[in-house]
């Protein structure tokens, strides 16, 4: 394989390691975006974009900082939201670009007028762009295209009232944030 500067790729699917590597970073900082919105955490949130990425999600458009005050402001109204990656697909066009297609289904714990607790489900799939600076893999573009999105009555508060229920928290109080063993 020739090398176009030392650390870069000329062809990086000519090195099936470094097309490894760009995947699993990319595929990590996906992760990233997913996990800091529902645990509300602002600087594993933005640690998935580079600084002047460009986000439209369709109810906004616009700049990263803009996006952050936006997502958390709609999300931390909510009891509690849960987004989950479907199948994606990343193509490496050369050592510093990419873009990839992946599904995710995001629950929201929202409340109705009527203050009745409602489940909100929105699926779709995010169009992205990706760029490799500094040796990161992050974010540049991100379109967001709704498949489909159905608001009910929530009926697990049976289950979810339990006291046994562990519950998902925010703010660093999850679980997973400080696990007990």
């Amino acid at each position: 394989m020739t090398q176009a500067n030392p650390g870069t790729l000329a062809d990086p699917l000519a090195d099936p390691l470094a097309d490894y590597v760009a995947r699993r970073d990319i595929t990590d900082a996906v992760q990233r975006y997913m996990r800091g919105l529902d645990r509300l955490d602002e600087a594993l949130f933005r640690s998935a974009f580079h600084p002047d990425a460009q986000i439209d999600c369709g109810v906004y458009a616009g700049d990263l900082d803009g996006f952050v005050t936006f997502a958390f402001g709609f999300l931390g109204q909510m009891q509690a939201s849960h987004h989950m990656l479907g199948q994606s697909r990343i193509a490496i066009h050369d050592a510093n670009r990419a873009s990839g297609e992946s599904y995710f289904q995001a629950w929201h714990g929202i409340t109705g007028a009527d203050g009745a607790p409602r489940d909100l489900f929105i699926a779709g799939r995010y169009i992205d762009a990706y760029a490799c600076r500094d040796g990161q893999w992050r974010i540049v573009r991100r379109t967001l295209i709704s498949e489909w999105a159905t608001d009910t009555a929530a009926t697990g508060q049976a289950h979810m009232s339990a006291p046994q229920t562990l519950r998902s928290a925010r703010g660093g109080l999850d679980l997973s944030d400080r696990p007990a063993w």
